[in-house]
């Protein structure tokens, strides 16, 4: 399939490394992440040759979000965010953005989503989980009011906030010791992803803002193959009073992605809960490699009209491309 968006794909600027968080790669392929992070000219061979028309990119994790003091955070954002706007405007008819966003300062967030928005172009934002504020052990969950302010400055504009993944706190790692290789994208990546989501659908982000759109990866983080089993429990807890079922909130207030999860049985699976207009196609790139992505995309048995959904019409309409 030609004409494909791919809407996770990361990028890091130059001469940043410090703000990647290496989830346990050995130094060698590690430097070869950095790299290819940092190149977007070479990646567009690898587009042309998967199909892929257009690519959405994104400060890689853990980015803005582990920054312990907040005016660094606000200062390194907005610098990430030139340096992204600079790449897309070298290939505009290649690249996308979303927004790296300081979410230690709810006000600045803010301010940098509009700005990003109305004066860069980009598509929407994407935040590396939780945001460390002071220390390593403290996080920012994003259930919380105080942030209340960014989600109505969202839908004002109308763009969505990608949830992706970093690892739990370092004081909340217990359950994987001696097992650091469960860490980052094998499991832990996409528990930590998981829980931060059922915060804002228990915390009534959603009842608070009907409107708001979250997109998460990995086709979802498992959570559309739990969801029911969480809403029959938390039916049966008194102190949980939402408007509407949490199968309700992930089927109209939240995204899916492909991104490094090409797995058909679980991708029919999501199809069945979720239909297949809600399903975008992404690629994780260069975490994962490009070619495995498209490679599925363009085989996997589904009909040729979710094809063409999930592999460019819907994230056309998300994103108003």
């Amino acid at each position: 399939m030609k004409g494909k968006i791919a809407i996770e794909e990361h990028f890091l600027p130059p001469g940043r490394p410090d703000l990647l968080s290496n989830p346990g790669w050995s130094a060698e392929a590690w430097t070869q992440i950095t790299n290819a992070l940092m190149d977007t000219e070479a990646r567009l061979e690898l587009m042309d040759r998967g199909g892929v028309e257009l690519a959405v990119l994104s400060l890689a994790s853990d980015g803005i979000q582990k920054i312990l003091d907040p005016q660094t955070a606000v200062a390194t954002a907005r610098e990430a965010n030139d340096a992204l706007a600079t790449v897309v405007a070298a290939h505009p008819e290649r690249y996308s953005g979303f927004a790296a966003l300081p979410m230690q300062d709810v006000a600045a967030a803010g301010s940098e989503l509009d700005r990003a928005v109305t004066e860069l172009g980009f598509r929407g934002a994407l935040v590396n989980g939780y945001s460390n504020l002071g220390d390593l052990d403290t996080a920012l969950y994003y259930d919380d009011p105080a942030y209340d302010p960014l989600w109505e400055r969202l839908v004002a504009l109308d763009v969505p906030l990608y949830l992706h993944p970093r690892n739990p706190l370092p004081d909340q790692r217990r359950i994987y010791e001696g097992r650091p290789e469960l860490l980052g994208p094998t499991w832990a990546f996409g528990a930590e992803t998981a829980m931060h989501a059922l915060r804002m659908i228990v915390g009534g982000v959603f009842d608070r803002f009907p409107q708001l759109t979250i997109v998460l990866g990995h086709l979802g983080e498992l959570l559309p193959f739990a969801i029911r089993r969480l809403e029959q429990r938390l039916a049966r807890l008194p102190d949980v009073m939402l408007e509407r079922s949490p199968s309700s909130y992930l089927r109209d207030n939240f995204w899916i992605t492909t991104s490094g999860n090409y797995h058909t049985a679980s991708l029919v699976g999501i199809l069945l809960e979720l239909g297949s207009e809600r399903v975008v196609f992404a690629a994780d790139y260069p975490f994962e490699y490009l070619h495995d992505g498209t490679d599925w995309m363009d085989a996997v048995p589904i009909s040729d009209r979710d094809r063409e959904l999930i592999g460019r019409e819907n994230v056309k309409r998300l994103l108003k491309l």
